[in-house]
């Protein structure tokens, strides 16, 4: 399929140049997997949006609206992902916002990645970045637009230099050690039989599938987890709404099995209406 792109209503790539979220990364997106026309989660897509927009100031979105622009950038296809990007809008020079918020709103349309089905059944390799995480608990769990420490994470493995090929994806650290996430996930854990996954309370985006399986894990420990830790973990899972749920079978080196809990989340994924993701 090819990229379809609606800004504020209208067919149409451009943006202005003086837009805040091109100068300042100063607004949010969210990308959301469609399954038969249908975005299982959806309504957790629109409030993190939503609370994302109160965070920062941004006029709150129609979903209803967005839902539209949505099936219209779709135009036809079943499977796909559709990204929503919400900007505070054009400005003048500086870094106040103006004082009449006029949002840019964009809205796309995208294949879905190709997700080979051993990934699912063995896991993937993953590797520790060097980079390391800045707080601001202001942002914390929301999808604002700077993703620069992601971009930079992800090219220790991928860039010209990389030795790593096979790596699929990276974990990140805060400045006193202790996991975040992955570059493009969230991270579950099993230590000594329970479930873990960290407290995102002053960096990282707080996952809508990380949520609608933190409802049905009721007893899932949510807490600073330390590097060391992390080496003694007897299991590991990512999770996204795009991807699903991925074991991890090495880490760093040290090989790891896709157990229980992560058969468990995938069968979650599947109840969920996403199809795939089966052992």
């Amino acid at each position: 399929m090819n990229v379809r792109v609606l800004v504020n209503g209208h067919a149409s790539a451009v943006v202005s140049a003086l837009d805040r979220g091109l100068l300042y990364g100063d607004g949010l997106f969210e990308t959301i997997r469609y399954v038969q026309k249908v975005a299982p989660l959806w309504s957790r897509h629109m409030q993190r949006l939503c609370d994302g927009c109160e965070r920062l100031g941004i006029p709150k979105p129609d979903p209803a609206l967005l839902a539209a622009e949505a099936g219209q950038v779709l135009d036809g296809d079943a499977d796909a992902v559709v990204r929503i990007t919400l900007t505070r809008g054009p400005g003048q020079r500086g870094y106040a916002p103006p004082a009449r918020t006029d949002a840019t709103r964009i809205v796309s349309a995208h294949p879905l990645p190709v997700i080979p089905a051993d990934w699912y059944r063995d896991g993937i390799r993953v590797r520790s970045c060097n980079l390391r995480m800045a707080s601001q608990p202001r942002l914390a769990g929301i999808k604002h637009l700077n993703r620069l420490e992601q971009v930079l994470a992800r090219a220790e493995w991928t860039g010209p230099d990389a030795i790593e090929p096979d790596v699929l994806e990276g974990l990140l650290f805060d400045q006193d050690d202790y996991l975040v996430s992955a570059t493009a996930a969230n991270v579950f854990g099993v230590l000594d039989g329970v479930l873990l996954t960290p407290a995102l309370d002053g960096c990282g985006v707080a996952g809508v599938l990380r949520a609608a399986l933190l409802d049905v894990f009721p007893r899932c420990g949510v807490q600073a987890i330390s590097k060391e830790a992390l080496m003694r973990f007897d299991e590991m899972f990512l999770c996204s709404s795009v991807r699903g749920v991925l074991p991890v079978r090495e880490m760093d080196g040290r090989v790891l099995q896709a157990g229980r809990w992560s058969r468990v989340a995938q069968a979650q994924w599947r109840t969920l209406g996403f199809p795939g993701g089966d052992a």
